[in-house]
């Protein structure tokens, strides 16, 4: 029986309070509430180094925008914390559980629920597969422009949590220039629509962009409305350019950014990148003595764009620099991430700075990875000027703190070129120490009262990104 009033309950009363709770939970889902350990401890980390220590409640495997809000509604009346989870594959530890914590995963809803091609819309779940969405967009005549390079892996939902970017964002910009309307499930369960379907909407607050880049601090996306792009005529022509040394290569990225030839594409890895690649993916690629630069022009002018922007590369020093036959060189810069995570580059880290200082950013990080005596890898979303490290550490408790340490250095070394402290990955767990760095004390009690507002006891993804 329950503790008398006035005594303290025991642990057998708080178990047996809490399987009550959780009855509640799972005659509201039935099925789609998992308690089995097994399956439960498959949803407790994400794909970055945050390790979770203890043990979720359970995970809830929302099929529908209901199942969100009962979960929600439950955690909030029994002040349990929420971890919001896509595909896992987040690398700052924003959807790893929360000890005696409930874990939402948004796998099941992945459907593409409609497209308006008059319009140039889509309607679709958070779980769809970013790549799925474009490719079935494809068949309409459209695309949808955001193109992270995990994009046949990472979900749409996932996308507009963190605002990502990727390969085409110096054409087309990020995530929250691609979304129009969303639902959301606040904290207390509530169901609510942002934005709209038209063009030009100015009618309250702009919420939708919001909950864009939230990372699941303010509610959980359960639907999205997209734009999309008309897909551009002809094929997309693919050009390299090789560099001796960064500084040319961040020059000629600095020009053709500010040209009248601006690429759909254009990434910049150095050297140890492009080597690992070809090691672990072996396709071919020529080994760069300082950088390669890759990247794509579309559209009827296609051509002439990619031969301008090779006639700066070569201005600018590039030791060779050409038309390629095929697009395997941008394929080959989507296996960046996990061709260093099998060479032991596993922890990473991201940042921005302006474009005219992205060879200055290469030149640091070089030079902090020297002074710490660990090993960085390095590429860019170079057109917007988004780097991307990955660190060689031991996976033990002292190879990671040191990886951290220098991690810390690139950061403030962006910060030092008027740069910020993630470009797409978000702030999460790993991250979140070095919100000062970039916020002032205003600009942290905003965000703070915003969160409070619209959750106030703190249940949804408590303790990170903000």
């Amino acid at each position: 029986m329950n503790a008398s009033e006035g005594e303290e309950p025991t642990v057998q009363d708080q178990d047996r309070d809490q399987d009550q709770d959780l009855a509640e939970l799972r005659h509201a889902l039935g099925p789609k509430f998992v308690t089995d350990r097994a399956r439960v401890v498959i949803y407790e980390n994400d794909s970055s180094r945050a390790v979770f220590a203890g043990a979720a409640l359970g995970v809830v495997l929302a099929e529908a925008a209901e199942d969100v809000s009962a979960a929600l509604a439950w955690a909030h009346a029994n002040g349990v914390p929420v971890s919001v989870r896509g595909a896992g594959t987040g690398l700052v530890g924003g959807a790893t559980a929360y000890d005696r914590g409930l874990i939402v995963s948004l796998e099941r809803m992945n459907r593409i629920l409609e497209f308006a091609p008059q319009d140039r819309l889509a309607t679709v779940q958070p779980g769809v597969i970013t790549a799925d969405l474009d490719d079935a967009a494809h068949e309409h005549g459209l695309f949808f422009p955001p193109d992270p390079a995990s994009v046949r892996t990472c979900t749409v939902g996932g996308n507009i949590a963190t605002n990502a970017g990727g390969l085409r964002c110096v054409a087309h910009g990020v995530t929250s220039d691609w979304v129009a309307a969303l639902t959301v499930v606040l904290a207390d369960g509530r169901i609510m629509r942002t934005g709209a379907r038209t063009r030009k909407n100015v009618v309250g607050y702009d919420l939708t962009r919001l909950f864009i880049g939230s990372e699941g601090t303010l509610g959980v996306i359960v639907e999205a409305v997209v734009r999309l792009e008309s897909l551009p005529v002809g094929p997309p022509v693919t050009f390299w350019a090789e560099f001796d040394g960064l500084p040319e290569a961040g020059a000629a990225v600095t020009e053709i950014v500010g040209s009248a030839s601006r690429p759909e594409v254009l990434e910049l890895m150095d050297a140890l990148t492009v080597r690992t690649i070809e090691e672990v993916f072996p396709s071919g690629i020529r080994i760069p003595r300082g950088a390669l630069l890759v990247g794509q022009a579309v559209g009827p002018d296609a051509a002439a764009h990619a031969e301008a922007i090779l006639a700066v590369c070569r201005r600018h020093g590039a030791s060779a620099a050409a038309i390629a036959a095929n697009d395997n060189l941008v394929e080959a810069r989507r296996k960046s991430n996990p061709a260093l995570s099998a060479r032991g580059l596993k922890i990473a880290c991201d940042v921005g700075v302006p474009v005219s200082r992205l060879a200055d950013m290469f030149a640091g990080v070089a030079e902090v990875s020297r002074r710490h005596g660990i090993e960085v890898a390095s590429v860019a979303h170079a057109g917007d000027g988004n780097l991307h490290c990955k660190v060689a550490a031991p996976d033990t408790p002292s190879g990671i703190a040191a990886a951290d340490a220098l991690i810390d250095d690139i950061t403030r070394l962006a910060l030092s070129f008027d740069g910020t402290i993630t470009g797409e990955h978000g702030i999460g767990l790993v991250k979140q120490h070095e919100l000062a760095w970039q916020l002032d004390d205003v600009a942290l009690d905003v965000q703070r009262a915003i969160k409070h507002t619209l959750d106030p006891l703190g249940i949804l993804t408590p303790g990170r990104a903000i």
